[in-house]
């Protein structure tokens, strides 16, 4: 061996390796090993500790490589040849300190892992679990698969990966265009729990009024820091709490050392749409063992329209021709945005057997976004002269109308810190404390409160929504070996205790104020978007216990079975129980069928229960302004109309299914599923407040009567049974000279509603079962030859139903399915540089036009589960060093 080759390793391994150190040991005496069978990574990082030297290895050679299980004394390089054996490595080099290890010579450039051999930790505590072996249905992706979408926006990429996950634009719709609303099997967004590292992740402040979902806004993560993705698809909230009814998302944070960036533009073939993104990771491996890890990503992205001109600006064009009418006169499409992430991850032995650890992300960003125009000739609530501000004429601040600019200013902060047990034994242990915040701040420009005539500022601060949560958690997990079974029995438990705190702050005064000219007709409040009150401020908490336990039991070598109890207290409602029963039994070494039943359970957030939300909207037909306040369930003016205290959102889980691998590269599953809810948020039915009510109210001094002519409220209003069936395929071989990666998945998911006013409410149940794709698949190859990839996908969206409200009954239309398609070609210049070219909807498909909703200049529909801007072109480098 020459000393080249060696000193090539050594460079090779450097940039792309786990590193760790321990205590010194002599490499030829015979030493106690106790490493389980798992990732051949995490084995090899393992046994560095346990053999007291510091070991470097190409961990993306052994992607999905799965180790052996090694256990009693033995000399320290017996041990590590039995580790490596079949996994196409070698030692190449080792002086009793310091171990590196290659590609053996011969070896292929790119090995294939046994599909199915994914080590995963999403959905359970056994350490050695894989995609084949866990008893629920858990999807990986690798940062390869999750950088190959354009978006920097986790949600956006998990829409074109996971079929059963959606995610809606909303333009123009007072919050959700900038935090998007996203739904995993047809469910509510805050039904799926997110984590990172296997540490929950904290809610976004919004609250989205539409729904009532307050979820974590998964745009906050920096894609660049991802080492994998995990999706489970199962009930979880017996072993993770509140949230986890459709399923769980863990986000993995890549801890590699090594160094490595990427700069990226895009542009729709419209024109507009241009964005940048720019990324930089830099991994070190700490002297003595341990890691660094520091992401930074940056991304700006300019609006899209896909608009036209609104008939009634046509019409004023017409009747004012000495006025220069813009053309369209508001935008529909993506807002500007612009930010900026960092990650963090890091760990360091203090002993042995014992690490301390810390990660956390940080998000800042801003986006603007045009909403509904004011029309000086319909609007006369805005437009007239009044006796308070006799010289006051908005005409000749707006003569040719106004349309607001709706902006939002945010910081994201999630950081985590703990130590935890590293060293052999049957007992693990995790003690960790984590702290979340999300601060949204909102603003208006170009608007008016009207009722402040001259006084009126045009551009208005709107105030802040805050969403603090706490964690304090203690895990552990015992391996109980027994001469009942062949394989110990794996037992984990823990406690939890969590604060969460929602606290809104008020906005400027002109943003609410009812101003003199109110009691001649004009409207109070920064027009748009009514800024927040103090009688909308304030700050409410809500605070939890849990205690777990979670047993598997291995009953044979080919029949397994877990229990799963979670009993957890809250401060608002009081105790809630919940289990879950899984079973898997593997028919034959390459097939299984798996199966569980599980309680689960969402509980109402402070947000829920307290905050209070003041919106303006936009008759189809009238084209007049009208204010509804959505008020706490418990509010006065809502408790007139039948408000009551939130109670938890209760289901129930059951599925069936199988999964296969082979040796030549294909697996799949198949999954069945039934999930029952009942007690479900949303909102009541609008309550017009007339002015008998408005006085009767006030009389009893209810004083807030006088500030809406509407509202509505969170109530939980009725029961939902969805059913639904995930196929998904993959294949991963070599095929003639080069290497081919294929994976196809498709989803069917079939929501009723059961029980409840949405039953009798004939829009909102067809809203309800028929606003989201019932058909969804997604399907992509990728085949590699030397330094060229070339990567095709398929999208298919399945047809949905649409409303456009007005002042005479709802208008529904149907969209049809629509096939989506990308394609990029990657040239590796040389193992550290590649460019990467493509476009995404290559082909420029737009989607039907949204015909009843044409009176306000749309094209296509705002609530579309998909991009409905045309095809995306975009270049992107990536280099390593």
């Amino acid at each position: 061996m020459s000393a080249r080759y060696v000193q090539k390793s050594l460079f090779a391994a450097l940039l792309v390796t786990s590193a760790l150190h321990a205590m010194p040991a002599c490499a030829g005496t015979g030493q106690s090993f106790d490493i389980p069978a798992q990732s051949l990574a995490k084995a090899l990082t393992l046994y560095g500790r346990q053999a007291g030297v510091q070991i470097f290895f190409p961990s993306g050679r052994i992607a999905g490589v799965t180790s052996v299980e090694l256990k009693g004394a033995m000399p320290r390089e017996a041990a590590l040849r039995r580790l490596i054996a079949g996994s196409g490595l070698e030692i190449k080099s080792d002086d009793g300190k310091t171990v590196i290890l290659g590609a053996r010579d011969g070896a292929p450039e790119t090995p294939v892992a046994a599909a199915g051999d994914d080590i995963i930790v999403t959905g359970t505590r056994e350490q050695a679990q894989t995609t084949f072996t866990a008893l629920s249905s858990i999807d990986t992706f690798s940062a390869k698969t999750v950088n190959s979408t354009v978006s920097s926006q986790l949600h956006e990429t998990l829409a074109q990966l996971v079929p059963g996950f959606q995610v809606k634009k909303q333009p123009a719709s007072d919050g959700p265009e900038f935090i998007r609303p996203a739904s995993l099997d047809g469910l509510s967004a805050d039904m799926t729990l997110v984590m990172v590292n296997g540490k929950r992740f904290h809610r976004s402040a919004f609250l989205n009024n539409g729904t009532g979902a307050q979820a974590a806004d998964l745009a906050q993560i920096p894609t660049f820091a991802i080492d994998r993705l995990e999706v489970l698809r199962d009930g979880a909230s017996a072993q993770y709490g509140t949230d986890a009814i459709a399923g769980v998302i863990n986000i993995i944070m890549d801890t590699k050392p090594g160094f490595s960036a990427y700069a990226q533009g895009s542009q729709y073939y419209h024109g507009d749409g241009a964005a940048a993104q720019f990324g930089g990771r830099a991994g070190f491996a700490l002297k003595g063992g341990g890691h660094v890890v520091v992401t930074a990503e940056y991304a700006h992205n300019d609006a899209t329209s896909r608009t036209n001109q609104r008939p009634d600006a046509i019409a004023f064009a017409a009747a004012n021709p000495n006025l220069t009418i813009p053309n369209p006169v508001q935008r529909w499409g993506n807002p500007s945005l612009t930010t900026l992430k960092f990650a963090l991850d890091a760990a360091k032995p203090i002993t042995d057997s014992i690490e301390a650890y810390a990660f956390g992300t940080y998000g800042n960003g801003h986006g603007w976004s045009d909403i509904n125009w004011r029309n000086p000739s319909s609007n006369s609530n805005l437009y007239n002269t009044s006796a308070a501000y006799p010289g006051f004429n908005l005409n000749t601040v707006y003569p040719a109308g106004f349309t607001p600019s709706e902006g939002v200013r945010y910081t994201d902060l999630q950081a985590v810190g703990g130590v935890r047990s590293t060293g052999k034994g049957d007992f693990t242990w995790d003690l960790s404390g984590s702290y979340g915040v999300n601060n949204t701040n909102f603003y208006l420009n170009n608007s008016i409160n009207a009722s402040l005539g001259a006084d009126s500022p045009h551009n208005f601060y709107l105030g802040r929504q805050v969403q603090q949560e706490f964690n304090l958690n203690a895990d552990g997990v015992y391996r109980l070996s027994t001469p009942l079974f062949a394989k110990p029995i794996n037992i984990a438990f823990g406690a939890e205790r969590r604060v969460e705190t929602y606290s809104i702050r008020q906005g400027d005064y002109a943003s609410y104020a009812v101003g003199p000219a109110a009691s001649y007709g004009l409207a109070a409040g920064a027009s748009g978007f009514p800024g927040f009150t103090p009688g909308q401020s304030g700050s409410w908490s809500q605070e939890s216990y849990a205690g777990y336990l979670d047993v598997q039991v291995p009953l044979t070598s080919k029949w397994t079975a877990e229990v799963a109890l979670r009993d957890e207290s809250y401060a608002s409602f009081g105790n809630t129980f919940n289990y879950k029963l899984a079973t898997r039994y593997e028919l034959t070494p390459a097939i299984a069928v798996r199966g569980s039943w599980s309680t689960g359970f969402k509980a109402p957030t402070p947000a829920q229960l307290n905050s209070t939300s003041t919106t303006q909207g936009l008759d189809t037909t009238t084209l007049l302004l009208y204010t509804t306040g959505r008020l706490s369930p418990t509010n006065g003016v809502a408790q007139f109309f039948g408000g009551k205290a939130l109670k938890p959102e209760t289901s129930k889980t059951a599925s069936f299914g199988t999964i296969w691998k082979t040796p030549f590269g294909l697996s799949g599953s198949l999954d069945a599923y039934q999930i029952e809810v009942d007690n479900r948020f949303s909102v009541s039915p609008t309550y017009t407040i007339t002015s008998a009510i408005r006085q009767q109210l006030l009389a009893s001094g209810v004083t807030q009567a006088g500030d809406y002519t509407s509202i509505t409220f969170f109530t939980n209003d009725y029961n939902t049974r969805t059913r639904g069936v995930d196929l998904v395929l993959s294949y991963k071989h070599r095929v003639g000279p080069g290497q081919l990666d294929a994976t196809a998945a498709y989803s069917y998911t079939q929501t009723k509603v059961t029980r409840g006013t949405l039953a009798s409410n004939a829009t909102q149940k067809i809203l309800f079962e028929q606003g989201l794709p019932q058909n969804n698949a997604t399907g992509s190859i990728a085949y590699t030859l030397g330094k060229v990839t070339v990567m095709g996908r398929g999208r298919y969206y399945g047809a949905w139903t649409d409303s456009s409200g007005n002042a005479t009954g709802d208008i529904f239309q149907r969209f049809g399915g629509i096939a989506l398609f990308d394609a990029a070609v990657t040239y590796a210049f040389t193992p550290k540089i590649s460019l990467r070219v493509g476009a995404e909807n290559i082909f420029n498909t737009y989607p039907d036009k949204a015909v009843f909703q044409a009176s306000r200049g749309l094209v296509y529909s705002r609530n579309a589960p998909y991009d409905t801007n045309g095809g995306n072109f975009y270049g992107r480098v990536d280099v390593k060093f």
